[in-house]
């Protein structure tokens, strides 16, 4: 294993200085001058767009371009091959880990998903999903930042470890009709159909849906290798398929946008005492949001946005259960709430950029519902509504050309446990051009979801309606440096403190549990990024990750905290600008399960080969992933029977995707 990394890690950095070569040589001093110029910049850090150097945090940005030549199908997918970041897939939903903290079956409460501005995270779980039930087609996605470190102060509540800004596609980057179909393995199939267009009158619209469907694999688990669990096979379970509608129309400074998604999964695993291989056992999701958006610039001095929207989120699982007779039980949640945003951008002097927001947020309907059908019998009915608000402000000063000072703090008042404040501080320093040091210090919070609080099961698992909310601290150190015209490199080191971490324990009396402010968790870790791009349309990313994090109370590791992250992504071009192809290698290192075990390491390799321009409007790309068929699992939740959940081996994807 540790041979084959090496060697693929070689051959990654081997191959990167061909682009290098070649192109044609050009001045040194014209090349720089070409790079520092074309420095991608970032929206979401600051909610306006700036240079990445000039961000109060370390960003990541994955490009549209990037996820065709790599072939991702996911967010999850993207984020797996983004520094410092890991996914954990239960063969039902993908929880993702950041900087040692990968909490089995959190469902991403510890981080924030924004889709251009609009929150994504519901409010009964504050979940929100990154694989086939996430709710943005890739294929719509323009380009998604990864905002490290906490963010509270400008998004309030779940912008704990870091913040997903995706910015979608608008009408004049389809430009007419698009008709997308792709295969599988395991009898995968998708298919979508998009028309963008920019309109007369200054009206441009983008409207796109998309259908998948999946049977998914057979599965064994050797923990239930028995007769009474059909052998710990799991044979016609794992079935996955959905169906999703984007829309997005804009005129002047206003802009409408809504999507809707209906996924379905089988639930292979057994999970929650279900019976295995009964194909019955599944989840739907079923999220959709409405959101109006103004956006205008007065000046260059004054800038005015406002938002108001709308969303829902229902969703339901069957589940039989199989103890000892089988019995059909039924889950559900549905959460409604509506809100809007204004934010008001000003420059108060040609060195002072201020950010003056308010938010609010009316959930009108909270529910959760658990019964068994058969003979009836209610586990579970809340029926709640809330109201939560916040107040922020963002001081950003410019101190000569080499030193910039950003400053910011927010006020949130939940109905539920009172107020928080949250303040971010970043001192960046650029002792010359190609060079960026960033101190950043900042305080994120996440509220306590209704589930937490009033989850029970009528005898052993109890309501706790007064937690707090769960806060950490941060403190990083970033260099950012550019070695010539192709070069970036990174290095970043963290710390950072949870306090009033929401874990289910054991009450002092009685035999009861409760959601508590019980956990403690204390980390600290390094990550190191090479970065090149090249006129000719050679890209390559190398990084590595080191994370240690552990309970300050017991001093143990975390459960699914890998030490180690190693990546490379490689985009060669084969043939001018029309054939190329993506290579991605992750490493993950061992990780600790709840039955205090281990996983084994995983080294994986994706390759795509992709090709446009061949014919005027045809894309077409070939996909494998787990190309050596690396056998390999992900830590288990408390809800699954295994303690190590199998992954999949290797696997195939062609997809043709055109234009007229």
């Amino acid at each position: 294993m540790h041979l084959t990394l090496r060697a693929g890690l070689l051959l990654l950095v081997l191959l990167s200085p061909l682009g290098g070569h070649a192109q044609e040589s050009v001045g040194l001093q014209s090349e720089e001058k070409l790079l520092l110029q074309d420095i991608p910049s970032v929206y979401g850090a600051s909610k306006y767009e700036q240079k990445v150097t000039e961000a109060p945090s370390s960003v990541s940005i994955v490009t549209a371009d990037e996820i065709k030549k790599f072939g991702y199908r996911t967010l999850a997918d993207i984020l797996r091959s983004v520094r410092g970041f890991y996914v954990t897939y239960d063969r039902n939903y993908s929880y993702v880990g950041v900087r040692g903290f990968g909490r089995t079956g959190d469902y991403n409460s510890r981080i924030l998903i924004v889709v251009d501005g609009h929150r994504l995270n519901e409010n009964v779980y504050d979940s929100v999903y990154v694989g086939t039930d996430g709710l943005i087609d890739v294929d719509l996605i323009e380009r998604v930042e990864v905002i490290r470190g906490p963010s509270s102060s400008l998004y309030g509540s779940n912008a704990f470890f870091a913040v997903i800004n995706i910015i979608t596609k608008r009408g004049r980057d389809v430009q007419g009709a698009e008709l997308s179909g792709e295969a599988g393995s395991y009898d995968t199939y998708k298919g979508r159909l998009s028309y963008g267009s920019k309109l007369p009158y200054g009206f441009e619209g983008l409207l796109s849906g998309a259908y998948y469907t999946s049977s998914g694999q057979r599965l064994f688990f050797p923990e239930l290798n028995d007769p009474a669990t059909n052998n710990g096979v799991a044979a016609h379970s794992d079935y996955d398929r959905y169906y999703n509608l984007f829309g997005k129309l804009s005129w002047r400074d206003f802009t409408l946008e809504g999507a809707y998604l209906s996924r379905k999964k089988g639930i292979p695993t057994g999970a929650f005492g279900t019976a295995l291989n009964d194909s019955r056992n599944h989840t739907v999701d079923n999220p959709v949001y409405i959101d109006l958006q103004y956006d205008h610039v007065f000046t260059t001095e004054w800038r005015v946005l406002g938002r108001l929207h709308y969303d829902r989120y229902y969703y339901y699982g069957d589940y039989i259960l199989d103890i000892p007779e089988r019995t059909l039980n039924k889950d559900s949640f549905l959460g409604e709430w509506w809100g809007g945003e204004s934010q008001v951008i000003t420059k108060v002097l040609p060195w002072q950029t201020v950010t003056l927001g308010a938010e609010f947020r009316v959930n009108t309907r909270q529910e959760l519902l658990n019964f068994n059908e058969t003979p009836f019998v209610s586990n579970l009915d809340v029926h709640r509504r809330s109201t939560n608000w916040g107040l922020y402000v963002q001081d950003e000063v410019t101190f000569g050309p080499h030193l910039t000072l950003n400053a910011g703090a927010r006020y949130d008042y939940y109905d539920s446990f009172g107020s928080t404040v949250n303040p971010r501080l970043a001192l960046i320093y650029n002792p010359w051009t190609e060079t960026t040091l960033k101190v950043l210090y900042g305080t994120a919070f996440r509220a306590p979801n209704l589930y937490e609080r009033f989850f029970q099961d009528g005898h052993l698992f109890l309501p706790n309606p007064d937690l707090q909310p769960e806060t950490i601290t941060t403190y990083e150190l970033i260099l950012e440096q550019y070695l010539g015209a192709h070069l970036r490199g990174t290095a970043v080191a963290f710390y950072y403190d949870i306090d009033k971490l929401i874990t289910p324990k054991q009450n002092p009396v009685g035999d009861t549990i409760t959601f508590q402010n019980a956990g403690n968790i204390s980390a600290y870790g390094m990550e190191l990024e090479m970065e090149g791009h090249w006129a000719s349309g050679w890209t390559g990313r190398l990084s590595y990750t080191y994370q240690a994090a552990e309970d300050r109370l017991t001093h143990s590791r975390l459960i699914n905290s890998p030490r180690h992250l190693v990546k490379g992504n490689l985009i060669a071009p084969l043939w001018a600008d029309r054939l190329f192809a993506g290579v991605e290698m992750q490493y993950t290192s061992r990780r600790k399960t709840l039955a205090g075990k281990q996983t084994s390491d995983a080294f994986l390799t994706n390759v795509t080969l992709f090709s446009h321009n061949l014919l005027k409007g045809l894309e077409v790309s070939a996909s494998i992933y787990n190309l050596f068929d690396v056998s390999y699992g992900d830590p288990a939740g408390e809800e699954h029977r295994q303690d190590i959940i199998p992954q999949d081996g290797r696997s195939f994807r062609l997809k043709i995707t055109y234009g007229f």
